[in-house]
């Protein structure tokens, strides 16, 4: 089972599904760039098919059968690893048993990742707010006062740029990151082919990724696919939650 955890998050999230599952599964996490452990050394950029070498040696290092024509394996995404998952499912498809997708980042193209990420233009004027974020700061208190956002997105949102090395920790990440971004058509089409079991968890007061993108995505793939909605935020990868997530791993 390869585990991706979420923005500002490290490989241990998963550390206590290995004490409920380990006899079941062999728990593969890794930090991705710029997060816990890993010391990125490669310029703000990785690309899926970078990220699948590096899997491919951590396999041969544990001595992971993966060339065995029967061998299959388990992604497991949180938030932003989600993204990761879906992104590395595309790219093999007929290697993966289930995708575990909680509360999944990449099922819906945020417009300001898009233009801060996916444009030249947009990733300089991200980089200058990075560096010098007052106004940016004026627009997000003007429009939670007239309601524009929810009170969860302006304290997550604020507090992701209230700190200048958080700041340059947003751009590192999401800048090198952004060539993980999932063809869901493409993913819906690979799902029914290789009839790949998609479960999905999200959390009923979670403002800010929210079931109806998962209710969406599993549209026409419903034969392969289990939603459940649970009673946490965002927060869902969390040891209090287990009695939920094993069965959607284990079944």
């Amino acid at each position: 089972m390869l585990c991706f955890h979420g923005y500002g998050e490290n490989a241990a999230s998963f550390d206590f599904l290995s004490r409920y599952a380990g006899e079941e599964f062999l728990f593969l996490a890794i930090d991705l760039p710029f997060h816990g452990q890993t010391h990125w050394e490669e310029g703000l950029s990785i690309h899926p098919s970078d990220l699948s070498a590096i899997i491919q040696l951590l396999f041969e290092q544990e001595s992971v059968p993966f060339h065995e024509p029967e061998f299959r394996y388990t992604l497991a995404g949180y938030s932003l690893g989600g993204r990761i998952c879906l992104s590395l499912y595309q790219q093999q498809p007929a290697m993966v048993d289930k995708l575990l997708l909680l509360a999944p980042d990449g099922l819906k193209v945020n417009a300001w990742y898009w233009l801060a990420t996916q444009t030249h233009a947009g990733n300089r004027f991200f980089a200058f707010t990075m560096k010098k974020p007052y106004w940016f700061f004026g627009v997000l208190k003007l429009m939670n006062r007239f309601g524009l956002i929810n009170s969860s997105i302006f304290k997550f949102v604020n507090y992701y740029i209230g700190d200048p090395q958080v700041r340059k920790e947003l751009y590192n990440r999401w800048t090198t990151l952004r060539y993980f971004k999932p063809d869901i058509k493409t993913i819906r089409q690979q799902v029914r082919e290789h009839n790949t079991a998609v479960r999905l968890l999200y959390g009923i007061h979670d403002r800010i990724i929210k079931a109806d993108t998962g209710k969406k995505f599993i549209t026409g793939i419903e034969q392969q696919s289990g939603l459940q909605e649970i009673h946490s935020g965002h927060m869902l990868l969390h040891e209090k939650h287990v009695k939920e997530i094993l069965p959607a791993l284990l079944h």
